[in-house]
């Protein structure tokens, strides 16, 4: 189950989405190695593939903090059916999580639809140690 103080964050990051074209809402909260939580929202404009997701605004502003490892991650997105994280914020958020890194996709109400390592997230991951 998804801790509920990331739960909270992430359910009031999505209500500040900015999403007037696809009216999909997307919130996320993380966790990170020190016990900082540090929240994101999807974020479109008219250039449609040009917008941020929640997960991504939540990294940056983790980095922009000073913070530099995830320990969890929640996303919450709309109805039931899971809102995973895309290839690139899968990418993003195996940057900066461990291989044990948890990952919660919960509903708009709170309930966990899934949780996943990092490695269930995005399996055989290039990384760092790839470029040594």
């Amino acid at each position: 189950m998804a801790p509920h103080d990331l739960v909270v964050a992430a359910q009031a990051a999505r209500k500040n989405a900015y999403a007037p074209y696809s009216k999909f809402l997307v919130g996320a909260a993380l966790r990170t190695e020190n016990g900082v939580i540090i929240a994101g929202c999807n974020v479109e404009n008219a250039a449609y593939p040009e917008g941020v997701c929640a997960e991504g605004g939540a990294i940056s502003a983790m980095v922009l903090a000073g913070e530099r490892k995830i320990s969890e991650i929640v996303v919450v997105g709309s109805g039931d059916v899971a809102c995973t994280p895309c290839g690139g914020c899968r990418q993003k958020i195996r940057e900066f999580t461990g291989p044990d890194g948890n990952i919660f996709v919960i509903n708009e109400a709170g309930k966990t639809l899934l949780t996943l390592t990092r490695e269930e997230l995005i399996p055989h991951s290039f990384g760092p140690e790839n470029l040594s």
